[in-house]
């Protein structure tokens, strides 16, 4: 019944049932309670890629390679991998309980026994910070979460250390979160006092803005925002008062769409319900908010947006308003009522949503599991910048790769594999370097070739990066 009332209301309103809320809260909260591993099932088995650095199963002796075989003396192997999957669900628990659990070491065909005292299990949410050259520094943000401005703040501080003066960061794929982390943040990118940032307003809900503090622990100077279709709301509050004050060039694909400030209501049976409460406006009064009236578009806009030919061609971009706004120092022309679209335009790469692209995808996390074991005198010698350089995914590589695809049912003519050779070989590289060298591994091989962070280096390197001829 509850379910049917929301469904009367805009697209955001919900109703989160209590078996689900915990984890919804995990996420916005930026930690959870649990033994603190990173994982990966590989056919039926748990297989530990490594224990969270200071968290309870390191403290206990949980390595890296050890495969969970027991849960409190009853088997976890030997399902599906769903199945799997909800076995993984039993090493979560209220912080302070314990979990016992029996794993396979190496070639030991002996069960050693670990009993974990479970403890809060940070989830960041800035991904990785590191310098792009020597002068610009990259940060990814991946949702706005309590703890997203520590993080930030932390990477700033170690960048600034390493001799960074401009900045990227990437909002791509950002579905938002707490608007007060995202005014924090921007409040260190504005050296001012007073600028407006945002304000939030509502029928019933009088204006409220969100102004910048002048209180800056650092100095940052050029600015370049990265945003794509799945960046929404406070992602869209940061990119808006960038582009609105000329503070930046915001780079990508346009934005969400998503501009409701949301409230959340506990209910007895500890479930919860989120109730739009007003409407988010960036510094020139445009609305962040696309049109719902008709929800069956609304969801399905990325469809819209593909087969309209948005996402591949900057003169396919649908205004929703066509009420020109203008930018508030240099005067330009920008858009509001259906997300922010970008000052430079970067085309999706479609063999991203190729058919075979992702079911190869799949099979990577596996697949780069076991390359790493089978390989691992010689990769351990690696350090990142040699790994950038020198290791090179090479047929025999990718013939392994397509084998171990085949045997777990990915197969594909040669034709079919050709289309996405180059992605596949960016991936397997990629995901080796986040095994070998955990986010910022990932990052610095993934950047290399992406072209929307290539875009915006070319950007910054001008003295003014809104000069966009």
């Amino acid at each position: 019944a509850i379910d049917n009332i929301i469904q009367e209301l805009d697209p955001h309103s919900s109703y989160i049932p209590a078996s689900q809320l915990a984890r919804v809260n995990d996420q916005l909260e930026g930690n959870f309670d649990g033994v603190g591993i990173e994982f990966i099932i590989i056919e039926d088995t748990i297989v530990v890629v490594a224990p969270i650095v200071g968290g309870p199963s390191e403290e206990a002796g949980i390595l890296a390679g050890d495969k969970i075989v027991e849960i409190n003396d009853s088997s976890a192997v030997g399902t599906p991998q769903l199945a799997a999957r909800e076995q993984v669900n039993q090493l979560k628990g209220v912080r302070g309980s314990e979990v016992k659990i029996g794993v396979l070491r190496g070639k030991d065909k002996k069960v050693k026994s670990f009993v974990i005292k479970r403890d809060a299990i940070p989830i960041f949410s800035v991904d990785v910070g590191y310098m792009l050259d020597d002068k610009t520094g990259f940060i990814k943000i991946n949702r706005f979460s309590a703890t997203t401005y520590r993080e930030f703040m932390e990477q700033v501080e170690k960048l600034k250390a390493e001799g960074m003066e401009d900045l990227v960061i990437d909002l791509r794929q950002n579905p938002g979160g707490y608007l007060q982390e995202a005014t924090k943040i921007l409040s260190q990118l504005f050296p001012q006092k007073g600028k407006l940032l945002v304000y939030t307003e509502g029928r019933t809900v009088r204006r409220n803005e969100y102004k910048s503090t002048g209180l800056n622990h650092f100095s940052i100077g050029k600015i370049a925002v990265l945003i794509d279709e799945g960046s929404a709301s406070a992602s869209e509050i940061v990119a808006g008062a960038i582009q609105d004050w000329d503070r930046g060039v915001i780079v990508g694909r346009r934005s969400f769409g998503k501009g409701l400030v949301q409230e959340q209501y506990q209910l007895k049976d500890s479930s919860a319900l989120r109730l739009t409460v007003a409407r988010y406006y960036t510094p020139s009064n445009r609305l962040i908010q696309k049109s719902y009236e008709d929800k069956l578009a609304y969801d399905h806009d990325f469809i819209a947006r593909y087969e309209g030919g948005e996402l591949v061609n900057k003169d396919s971009i649908h205004q929703n308003d066509t009420t020109k706004y203008h930018t508030l120092l240099e005067n330009r022309v920008v858009y509001g009522g259906g997300g922010i679209t970008p000052d430079l335009f970067v085309p999706l790469d479609t063999t991203i949503l190729n058919y075979n692209y992702l079911a190869l995808r799949q099979v990577v996390p596996q697949f780069i599991y076991s390359y790493a074991e089978n390989h691992s005198s010689s990769l351990k010698e690696m350090s990142l910048e040699r790994f950038q350089k020198d290791f090179v995914v090479d047929e025999a590589l990718l013939h392994e790769f397509r084998q171990y695809a085949k045997e777990h049912d990915v197969t594909m003519d040669g034709a079919a594999f050709e289309a996405v050779r180059e992605n596949v070989k960016l991936l397997l590289k990629s995901r080796l370097a986040r095994h070998l060298f955990k986010e910022k591994g990932f990052y610095t091989i993934w950047n290399d070739k992406d072209e929307t962070v290539k875009a915006a280096l070319k950007a910054l390197k001008k003295e003014n990066p809104l000069d966009l001829d």
